[in-house]
């Protein structure tokens, strides 16, 4: 989404003008980029099917009775694509989250990427922290093209939904010095 990536590439730019590198405090400062990283997580979470739970007692799911020891998988790819939760769920609009006040936290389950309650990933604050700091940096120092005159249009965002989500296809950029490194 190029509009998206020129919004978020001129927010890093002007938060970390001047600086070598990205810190935690300007991190702390680009709110576009906690909003594209959010957007992301929701369109492709890392792990498109939470881990299996087993039934404790007897429940009614949507209609559905559950027997105590019945498998339970949550299909978080499709939570986060139902038309009942979001708006144009299949379109990449990070500022959804701006008057929305889902979060991470695993208490709205229409937002779950990794995961609810107390079985949510241990790892969540680790891998955000490094999503954060990883593509601060790679928009801070480089401008990024598509290969041999490519548009947007031509890329098929085709997922291959496994254990983990990946796309189908190989995702190829031109990564151009902007600022040194």
């Amino acid at each position: 989404n190029p509009r998206v990536m020129q919004k978020v590439q001129e927010e890093v730019r002007r938060v970390l003008k001047g600086q070598a590198t990205v810190t935690e405090e300007s991190l702390r400062s680009l709110n576009y980029l906690h909003l594209v990283i959010k957007e992301t997580l929701r369109l492709h979470p890392p792990v498109p099917l939470l881990l299996p739970r087993e039934c404790g007692a007897p429940c009614q799911i949507l209609g559905c009775d559950l027997p105590v020891g019945a498998t339970v998988l949550v299909n978080v790819w499709a939570i986060s694509r139902d038309s009942m939760h979001w708006d144009r769920p299949e379109e990449f609009m990070p500022e959804r989250f701006e008057v929305n006040n889902i979060d991470f936290k695993g208490v709205d389950f229409e937002y779950t990427p990794f995961g609810a309650g107390r079985r949510m990933c241990p790892g969540m604050t680790f891998g955000l922290a490094n999503m954060e700091l990883a593509l601060a940096s790679l928009l801070y120092h480089f401008d990024w093209e598509l290969p041999h005159g490519m548009a947007p249009t031509d890329l098929d965002m085709t997922e291959v939904l496994r254990v983990v989500s990946k796309r189908k296809d190989a995702f190829l950029v031109v990564p151009i010095i902007c600022m040194p490194i």
